[in-house]
This record gives C-alpha cells, structure tokens and sequence, in this order.
C-alpha cells in the first residue's frame, strides 16, 4: 500500500509537470530562432567575408576602417545585432562581458548593426545608441546589409564566431546558450595558446538563461506600419492619409487597434489629432519602438487595464505626472513601457496628439520558470 501510494504521488507530479509545459514554451524572441547546440562547424570550411574598410568614417564606431584590414591570428566573434530589438538588447550584457574577459587574450568582438527601421541608419542614432549601451567594442553600421547578406543571416541577434585562421567554428541565434557558447570562445582561444588562464564561465544574468527554463507564451512582436502590420480594425489600414480608426467593444486577443485620428505609413503610424493603440496582450513586460519624427519632445501617456500603470507594473522609462503615468519621448529608441508583477492578459492603451509620435513596433516578453 505504501509503495502503492508512493506510485499515485510520482503519477500526479509527473502529469502536473506535464501541464505545466504543455502551457509554457521555450524562450524565443520575436526576432529570433530557438536556441540550438552549438556544434562546431569546421568541416564546413565556411571562412570570414571580408569586411567593408569603404565606408564613411561615421559609419565605424570605436574603430577605423584601417583597424579591420588585418584580423588574422584572432578569433572574431561578429555579433549581428539592431538597438531596437529587445532580443539583441538583452543579449548585450553577455557581449560586453564576454569583451571584457577575452579582447587581451585575443578575442575580437564585432559588433554589426544591420538596420531594421529607416531612422536607425543615421550615424547620431546608432552612435548614441553604443553610447546609451556602454558598447566599447567595435560597431559597424551595416546600413545596406553587405554584411548581413554575406552571412545569408536571417535573424537578429546572430552570433557568428570565427577562429584564428578566419573558418566559421560556431554560430547562434537568438538568445540563450551564454554559457556554452562562451565555453567555445575559450576553446578556440586555447587552439591559438594552450598556456592561457582563463576564468570560470560567467554565471547566467536572468531565470529565463538558465538550462531548462521554460516560458509562458507571449504576445507576439506588433508592427505598426502598414508593411508588416495586421490590424484589427474593421477598415483595415487606409495607406498615406489621415483616418478616422474605430475600436469595437470587443478587443480580439493580440490584435492591436488604433482609435482616433491616425496617419499609417510604411514602417509607422502618427496621429493627426488626438489617438490612441489599444492591444489585448500577455507577457511580463511591454516596449514600444518611438521615433520622434520632429525635433518636439512630447509626452505618451499610457494605461493599463484602463487606469495609470501601478508602480509594481511601471517600465523604467514610465514617468507620473497629476496621477497619470506617460514617457517622455526625446529619442528614437526602444522605451520601456511595462513590466508587470504578474504574467497576465491586460489591455495595453497608449494615447497622444502630438503629430511626431512615430510608433513602429510593440515588442512582448515572457516570464520564464526553471522546474
């Protein structure tokens, strides 16, 4: 009976285990393929495309072109990656870690920002970028994707590390896999010196890095230009011109509505009078691409669940003012809107009337467990 018993105890936490993963997946951003074992790719025989020395020199950040001419005896690590994106943006802190540990032991870390929005290819956006993410490393801008499409890349982040003889050994994309990929740089930093020193891999920075960490589902990333957007409006987008949006009563699940007054170009939408985005979403935390398509600096107010965000749930870019909660907008960059207590469904509305507002995209991130 007691062994009986023990049985029905391991059945039952099994098929809540089982439960509880049917319902969360694996972390993977919007922009990104799951993360795979990383194998080493030498027999591929795939080597390092040369990298452009032709640009402007505003288009090289931390380096000269001159400097790039001659890599040979370093293992490279190029690192493609866009300021907008929050998956490459939480990569980060492991690339400018694994920069730190490694470039004088001969580690040449790249950074190669391939551009997804238009307002990103100016030198002073992405220079102030680098400077707002404490990148010392060098930065290309890959304004026209020569690089990306040497590398026939796909995804961002995407990591691609070449040993001291310029053959592709590895590569990654999207996040996860810090520390097994950072122990492939140590390997092919000792094939160059087998005498080296080298420190205890960095231990992981979030619950969702750690090995078997499993992820509620969340909203997927919105676009908001009528190129890759799919509103829930009944009317649709109306392309290049002033429109009068209408929300109906009922909200559909992920689907984001404009409501008021608002001009959809290509890659982002403005108001022409007062207007608002309402999206039914899930996840642990919200970010809006913004560009200020003028030089006004003006504020976005934003609620949830119809009242100012609560201070548990405030992104660190949320500001109050006479009890309402907004951003102040000075930048084009990513702002952080959200980060819940709670890992829910919530009504997600962002107003303004100011006709910069550019908004370009919602991005959504999950609340990983490890079991």
């Amino acid at each position: 009976m007691y062994r009986y018993f023990h049985r029905l105890i391991f059945l039952f936490l099994f098929i809540a285990v089982c439960q509880m993963q049917s319902t969360m997946s694996q972390a993977q951003g919007n922009d990104a393929t799951p993360a795979s074992q990383i194998k080493d790719l030498l027999g591929e025989h795939v080597h390092m495309p040369p990298l452009p020395t032709e640009y402007p020199a505003q288009r090289y950040i931390n380096v000269s072109a001159s400097d790039l001419k001659d890599l040979k005896g370093k293992v490279v690590l190029l690192d493609v990656f866009d300021y907008t994106c929050v998956n490459c943006v939480r990569t980060l802190p492991y690339i400018k870690a694994w920069d730190e540990r490694y470039r004088s032991l001969g580690l040449e870390i790249i950074g190669v920002h391939s551009p997804e929005f238009e307002f990103e290819k100016e030198p002073g956006n992405l220079e102030r970028a680098v400077n707002q993410f404490g990148i010392t490393y060098p930065v290309i801008a890959d304004n026209d994707l020569e690089i990306w499409q040497s590398l026939t890349n796909q995804y961002w982040p995407a990591k691609y590390l070449f040993d001291a003889n310029g053959v592709l050994r590895a590569s990654h994309f999207g996040e996860g896999g810090y520390q097994e990929f950072e122990a492939f740089i140590q390997k092919l930093l000792l094939e160059v010196d087998s005498t080296l020193s080298l420190p205890k891999l960095m231990d992981v920075i979030r619950q969702s890095d750690k090995p078997g960490a499993v992820c509620y589902r969340a909203t997927p990333e919105t676009y908001i230009g009528y190129s890759r957007s799919n509103l829930g409006n009944a009317s649709g987008e109306v392309e290049d011109q002033a429109h009068q949006y209408h929300v109906p009563k009922e909200l559909a699940i992920d689907k984001l509505y404009l409501d008021g007054l608002w001009e959809v170009r290509n890659e982002y939408a403005h108001p022409a009078g007062p207007g608002s985005l309402i999206i039914s979403y899930q996840a642990k935390e919200v970010n809006l691409v913004i560009h200020p398509l003028g030089k006004t600096m003006f504020k976005v107010w934003v609620e949830q669940d119809g009242k100012p965000i609560a201070p548990l749930d405030r992104g660190v870019d949320i500001k109050e003012e006479g009890g309402r909660t907004y951003v102040y907008v000075d930048t084009p960059r990513m702002y952080n809107l959200v980060r819940n207590d709670q890992f829910s469904r919530y009504t997600l509305n962002v107003s303004s009337d100011a006709p910069d507002f550019g908004a370009y995209a919602f991005t959504f991130t999950s609340d990983c467990q490890t079991p």
